[in-house]
Formats: structure tokens, sequence, C-alpha cells
């Protein structure tokens, strides 16, 4: 299940469906290394684990997902390293293997960077 906390919502009027959008604009730390892969297509791909601060001393620990030369980029973060990530959130089906013959079929979500920036301290 995903949870969003919204500060404020705002009821518009309708719009068109091409001006509908997914985005998402965080700031953290990258808490964890950084996994770089490609895929069996050649696709780049590395796998951060973003730590976004809220107040009284809690964060949020949101998966994130970088593709082709932010991949590459990201794939250089330290754990510590303060960023700013753009992008879409987004669910996906995969097989989770339980035993040599038992898989079961669960759903990831995380957000899809379009754009990173890493933050001087």
């Amino acid at each position: 299940m995903l949870s969003v906390f919204a500060r404020e919502i705002e009821f518009v009027d309708e719009t068109p469906e091409s001006s509908k959008t997914n985005q998402i604009y965080l700031d953290g730390y990258i808490c964890k290394e950084p996994i770089y892969r490609k895929t069996p297509l050649g696709r780049e791909i590395a796998d951060l684990l973003l730590a976004v601060n809220r107040p009284y001393g809690k964060s949020d620990y949101i998966p994130c997902i970088c593709w082709g030369r932010n991949a590459r980029f990201a794939s250089n973060f330290s754990v510590g390293t303060r960023c700013e990530i753009w992008g879409r959130i987004q669910s996906r089906e995969y097989m989770k293997r339980l035993s040599e013959e038992d898989a079961e079929k669960r759903i990831a979500y995380e957000v899809s960077v379009s754009k990173l920036e890493l933050m001087e301290e």
C-alpha cells in the first residue's frame, strides 16, 4: 500500500486528460549504497533509497529508480549524500521467490527519477 501525506488539497475545474500529471519532488539523503546494474536488454538502472526528513526527528525512506545517464551519475553517490529528485510515482508487479519451488506475485512502489541534482552541504 502507498500512502501520501498532503498539506493542502485544492479542487480544480475539470481539465483535459493531457494536463493531469503524476509528479513528485523529493529533497533527501542517500541512506543505502546505490545498486547499479544492466538489464538483459542493456538498460542501465540504479536503485536508490532516499531518506526524507520530517519534523520531530522522523524520516521517510523512499525507494527510487534511475535510468540511463541518471543511473550512471547516481551510482557514484555515497551514503549521506544530499540530493534533489524529480520524478513520478510508479507501481510494478514482480515475483518474489519464497523457496526453490514457490514464488508470490507482489507490487513494488517507487519513484521513477527523471532528474536529480547533487546538493552541496
